[in-house]
This record gives C-alpha cells, structure tokens and sequence, in this order.
C-alpha cells in the first residue's frame, strides 16, 4: 500500500503564514518578470482578504440575526445588502467572485454555451471586475492580467490552491484587516528586495518610515505625500494612531503616484488598512507635471522623493519655486519647495533625500539652501546610516521643516532661529550582509531627542547636546558653515571616555609598552635571521 501523501498544516502563527504564502509567489516566479508576478500574487492576496472579509462578515450578520428571532428566509433577504457590509469598512463580494467558488474551480472548466474550456485567469479577472463593479471605491485599482498569455495557467492554479491554506480571519482580538495587512507590507518589502533598484521606486523601508512618523507624530489633520509609492507613510501613519488609541478617521491623507501599477498598489495597500483612498486621485499623474491638489494646505507631509532625478517636468515660472528655480538636471530641490508650498501655516514635514542636497551648490542650489536657512523652515537635519535601502548605495539624510517653531506649536520651547542636527549614522544594525535596519531603540533616540529639543510632551526629559550625536545650532552659526547642513559639521567628535587614569601616568604606561613591544620585535628579528641563515 503506497504511503500516503503528507498533507501541510494551515500555518498557525504569522511567521508560517508569511512563509506560506511566499511560497506562494514563487509558483509564478519562473514565468514572467518581477513586476508582473507581483501584481498578480498581491491581486490574488488582496481578493482572498476580500472574501474571507466578507465571509466573515456574513456570518456574523446571519449570527445577529438569527440571535433576534429572524427566519432563514427573512435572513436570506437583507443578508446581500451591500450597506451591511460597507457600513463594518468590509468590500462586498458577489458569489463568482468569492474564494471558494475560485478556489473549486482553480483548474478551470468546460462550459458548454461557450463550447471551450474557461481558465482559472478568466475567473479570477472577472471576479476582480465583479468586486470593483460592487465597490466604488475600488473602481480602476484592482489588477485584471490573470488571463494574460505570461500567466502560467497551470501554476496559477497551483499558486491558488497554497493560498486556500490559509485564513485572513480574527481570533477574537485580531482584525482580518489587520492580519492581510502585515502580510501585504510583508510581501512589498519581499517584492522591493527581489526587485533591487526597481524595488526603491514603491517601498521605502519600515525603520526610514518609522523615523519619519515618530519625529512628526501625525495625530491629526491632513497628511500629504506627493510621491506616494505604495502609501507606506499613511499606513504607518495609521499604526501610530491605533497605538495611541486613536481612530484612523482623524486623519485625511492626500497623496500622488506617476507609476500606474504603483498607484494600484497603493489603494490597495490603504483600502485593506481601512483609509479611504478618494485623496490618491482618480489616476496617476506626474506631481511637478500636474499637481492634483493645488490648493491644499497640509498639516504634515512625509515623502521619500525619488532621488537626484535629472529628468523632470521643470517650468521655470512655476509659482512653487519661492526659494529659487531647481536646476534643470536634479529635482531634489524642486520636491523640497514643493512640500513646503503644500504646508499650513503650522505644517510640518519630513522628507528623505540623498546627502548631497546637504551640501551641493550646483545649478543654484547653494543658494536656493541658504533661502530657505534664511526663511527659518529648516528645522532639523538627521543623517541616517548607510544600506538602508537595498535599492541604492546613495547615503541618506531626512530634512524635517516647520512653518513655525514657536512655543506651542509641536512643543514647549520655542526654538526660532535655530536647527537641531542629529548624526544617526553609527545606529542600526546588519540584517544581512547588504541591508542595515534600524531598531526601535535607535528610531525612538531620535524621535525623543528631536522631542526633547522642541520640548513637546512625549519627550523624556531635557534637551542637551550630545557631542558625536546632536546639536543645536543657530542661523548664525549654519551661516558661517556657508549653509552647508551636514549634521557631522556642527555635532563634532564624540567625547572620549575617561577612564579615571591621570593623563601623565597614561603616557608614561604607553611610552613603556610601546617601547617593550619595539624590543621585542627587534629580538624575533635577529632570531629568525638566525634561522634563515641556517637554512642557507
């Protein structure tokens, strides 16, 4: 009698479940290219959250109701009220589009009217149709390319069958939202990594983020990022809220992607979140091209601008350049003006960029630095570690502003004409031998020192600055460093560690080392010219 075949464990911890379905992904890897196979496996873990969502749901409602007294029949009439889904923030799903009836038929099938067999792919984009066509906000977002010639029916079939093992369900205590989001971030941190350079244009690592959030913390308001990749900053931007007990409704975030697939992502990456993703647009569009939210005034803006880029939609009379018009061959001035023309008049903002813009005074960019020295924005400079992107070498800096750093505006102290400058670059830790990650001890050194600095109420007690590591410095000071920001300039050495010898004492005990050390290199000299002579 054969042995029988050994049948995997639905995966009961996240660990398994990310495992498994990275499994998943690498049915289709031998197939088609990075991007492609990553639309469809993120399409096809989106789609299953749906339905398990939405299964989910309706048990719950046929649960209520049947608690109230209610018949089947009286049930089976309001249980496909579309309002009982969206109203509890779940997609509705119509039958053909629902897991199950995927997942039955994940072979395909012989259909008899249309007399050929019908793919798992037909299926699977029709159920995507179907979805989008219950659910408007989901309208133009969802990928259909499952049909595609480059789509190994066969394996597609197989990647389906993985994914029926596992469950985007709570516990009780845990949201099947919250579950398919951390597999989703997951899987585009996975995705960004296999990609290499391509992978840097959607996903900026979670610690860079981090450091981002947890400076600004977001509470409230409008939160803008104008290169949005995957909404990685709202995302998190959420998970701070729901750590502070708060609800993702107090903010409204704004945002803007020039890559369609990218821009798919995104909405995506927000709906599963539960943030409404109407401030993405209606499509994507190039930012310095076609600003499509001109008028809006942000309370916080957190961005990750494509670095140094030399190809841009420049327009030298455009009203965003109140600092200076951006060199025709490097954007990164021209995202700086642009965030802080979308900022309140008590906005803050944090944007990532490459050391050079520190520093550089080509094509006018000195100058356009110094202004906005001048204009008192720039309110503090943080150098970062270097690998923390795979997807460039490039060493990086993130540029915080405020459009006032009075007393009461994000803290206590009121911090006019002044710059804090941090240098980070000795934090973080080797995830492998290409990736540096920075733990949340090194991103909460920085949050609570910038904290302390502003004297906001998070902080953990009194700003002083730390040589090697933070420095407050004034306009006059950053003046007179030509206006160069380079945080090592103004932070100097750290100080070394006395470790209670008297200097002199110190000296002498060196002097004798060193000179017992010399005496004893002569000796294995002489000795093994000893030998060699021997040998000859």
């Amino acid at each position: 009698m054969p042995p029988k075949k050994k049948v995997d464990a639905a995966p009961s911890t996240m660990k398994e479940l990310k495992a498994t379905l990275w499994k998943a992904a690498d049915k289709l890897r031998g197939s088609m290219d990075a991007s492609q196979y990553k639309d469809v496996v993120l399409g096809l873990i989106f789609l299953k959250y749906a339905s398990d969502a939405f299964d989910e749901r309706r048990a719950q409602i046929e649960a209520d109701l049947t608690a109230e007294g209610w018949s089947t029949e009286q049930i089976g009439q309001v249980i496909d009220d579309f309002e009982e889904y969206r109203g509890s923030g779940v997609f509705f799903v119509p039958p053909t589009a629902r897991w199950s009836y995927l997942a039955e038929n994940a072979k395909g099938f012989d259909d008899p009217q249309l007399g050929r067999r019908v793919s798992i792919g037909e299926l699977v984009d029709d159920a995507m149709q179907l979805i989008e066509g219950s659910n408007p906000t989901l309208r133009g977002t969802l990928p259909k390319t499952f049909k595609s010639e480059v789509v190994d029916q066969r394996r597609l079939g197989e990647l389906l069958d993985v994914l029926n093992s596992a469950r985007f369900t709570g516990d009780g205590s845990t949201k099947a939202r919250d579950l398919l989001g951390e597999v989703y971030e997951y899987f585009l941190a996975e995705f960004a990594r296999s990609e290499g350079k391509r992978g840097g244009e959607f996903y900026t690592p979670a610690g860079v983020v981090q450091v981002l959030v947890q400076v600004l913390e977001p509470h409230r308001g409008r939160v803008y990022d104008p290169c949005c990749g995957s909404g990685g900053m709202f995302v998190q931007s959420e998970r701070f809220l729901a750590a502070h007990g708060e609800e993702a409704s107090d903010l409204a975030v704004y945002g803007q992607e020039n890559n369609e697939r990218t821009w798919r992502m995104a909405k995506m990456n927000l709906a599963i979140h539960g943030i409404d993703t109407g401030g993405l647009g209606a499509k994507w569009e190039d930012t310095f091209a076609h600003d499509i939210h001109p008028t809006l005034k942000a309370d916080f803006v957190m961005a990750n601008p494509p670095f140094n880029i030399k190809d841009w939609a420049r327009n030298e009379s455009d009203s965003r350049w109140t600092y200076g018009v951006p060199p025709k061959n490097n954007a990164n001035y021209a995202w700086m003006q642009h965030i802080l023309s979308h900022l309140d008049s008590n906005g803050r903002a944090g944007v990532v960029m490459a050391n050079g813009s520190l520093s550089s005074n080509t094509g006018g960019e000195g100058q356009i630095r110094a202004a906005m020295v001048e204009d008192d924005v720039v309110d503090c400079i943080v150098a970062l570690p270097t690998q923390l992107f795979r997807s460039t070498g490039i060493p990086v800096c993130v540029w915080f502003f405020s459009k006032n750093k009075a007393a009461g505006q994000g803290g206590s102290v009121d911090r006019t004409g002044q710059v804090l400058f941090i240098d980070a670059r000795e934090l973080g830790h080797m995830v492998d031998r290409a990736e540096r990650a920075l733990s949340d001890e090194d991103i909460a050194r920085i949050a609570d020192t910038y904290h302390s600095w502003r004297g906001a109420a998070s902080a953990s007690g009194e700003y002083a600055d730390v040589p090697g590591f933070c420095k407050s410095a004034t306009l006059a000071e950053v003046k007179e460093a030509g206006y160069a920001l380079t945080p090592g300039r103004y932070v100097g050495a750290p100080e070394a560690e006395d470790d209670g010898e008297p200097i002199g004492e110190k000296v002498a005990r060196l002097t004798k080392e060193l000179l017992a050390a010399m005496d004893e290199s002569a000796r294995l000299d002489v000795e093994v010219r000893k030998q060699l002579g021997r040998l000859s």
